[in-house]
Parts: C-alpha cells; structure tokens; sequence
C-alpha cells in the first residue's frame, strides 16, 4: 500500500494520530527532504529507512517505488509541509499505482490552501487553486488577468522574494480588487493581511515579507 501523507505546514502539533500510526506502521518512508523529514519523525520518536523522492530524481524514483510496492512493501509519501502532489512532487507515483492497479490511499492533514482560503474572508464555495505564480511577466500577468476576471476566488503561492512584483502587477491589473496575504500559517509570526494591492505594497515596502505566502484574490 502507498500512503500519501500529509504532514504539518508549520506547528508540529496539527500532525493527526492516522499520519503518525502510518509513519510508525510503514516500511519505508519517501521524502521530498530527508533531512527535514529526519527532524519531523524524530520529533514524534519514529525510525524509519528514508529515500529522497523529489523533482530531481522522481521519475526513477517512481519506478523503484513502484517495485517495492508490487513486492508488497507499505510506503509513506511525505514532503516537507502539507499534501504530496499540491505543487510538490507526488502525482507521478500516484498515476503509476493507478496504471499498475496498486493500492494506495491519502492520509489527509493540514492545508496551507484551505486554510488561507477559509482565513481571508472571501468566497469559499467557489474557488481555484493556481499553483505558484508564474516567475516570468508576461507569464505572470496572464495568470493574474485569469484570476481577476474570474468569478471564483483565486488562491496562489508565492515567494517572498517576488511577492512585491506580483502585487505591483495586480495593481496594474485590478488596482480596486480585495487581496489576503496568508504568512507563515499555523507558525509564531502567522499573518493574514487584506487590502487592495496599493495598500499591501505600502505594507510590504515598509515590513519585508518572509516565510511561506499564500496569496488570494477575491472574486470579481
């Protein structure tokens, strides 16, 4: 059985009593990071063989797992924070268990997505996950002209080292829509912060962002 695991975005306490009695039940463990997955069991007192499984080595990776698991072998996927597969590595493994009809199942847990979503006060009934922002502009601005026609609210990650340049981008492009920044959630210094792109850029000129950014454009 394949076990996708999904572990804490942040504060170690969200982790659920089903992930740890698969963590400690499972032969073998697939991590994004070893090393920070290494901290993560050691925390809760697990040992465990770990392999890396990232976007570096995931194709062989898969095909090796694969193999474990046809032998019979119970695996954990796990990357460093939240769901495998939601913009981290993991569908591959998944698409080849359902191609060779082995099992698996998803061991569900803390979402930086749902969270920041339910958290910004906008509309949650309809909404569109969109990955990263595009690194590139012209990229950028026609994923941010998606998100603000759209009647759905659009849920982004986003660096902190390009945070400013996409705000300024939707500035240009929907100066007057309400935004959240979601920051380091579930962690000491979380944040939550609403404003047109305008105020958030005077915001984040004056008080550099850092951490992990959940960026969310309401409906239009």
């Amino acid at each position: 059985m394949l076990y996708v695991v999904a572990t804490p975005i942040g504060n170690l306490a969200d982790i659920t009593l089903r992930a740890l009695e698969v963590l400690k039940s499972v032969d073998v463990v697939a991590a994004e990071d070893t090393r920070h997955s290494g901290l993560l069991l050691k925390h809760f007192e697990i040992k465990k063989p770990f392999v890396s499984y990232h976007q570096h080595n995931e194709a062989a990776r898969t095909a090796e797992l694969v193999e474990r698991l046809a032998r019979g072998e119970n695996v954990a996927l796990i990357t460093d924070a939240g769901t495998p597969a939601l913009s981290d590595p993991g569908i591959r493994l998944i698409r080849a268990c359902i191609s060779r009809e082995l099992p698996f199942t998803i061991v569900p847990g803390p979402s930086a997505i749902l969270m920041a979503l339910v958290g910004s006060g906008f509309r949650t009934d309809k909404f569109s996950f969109r990955g990263f922002v595009p690194v590139k502009s012209g990229q950028r601005e026609r994923e941010l002209r998606v998100a603000a026609e759209s009647e759905q609210t659009s849920v982004f990650f986003e660096s902190p080292y390009r945070l400013l340049k996409t705000l300024q981008a939707c500035n240009s492009i929907m100066p007057d829509r309400q935004l959240c920044i979601a920051r380091e959630l579930t962690k000491k210094f979380e944040e939550f912060r609403r404003g047109t792109a305008a105020e958030l850029i005077g915001w984040y000129e004056a008080h550099p962002a850092k951490g992990e950014i959940v960026m969310l454009v309401s409906s239009a």
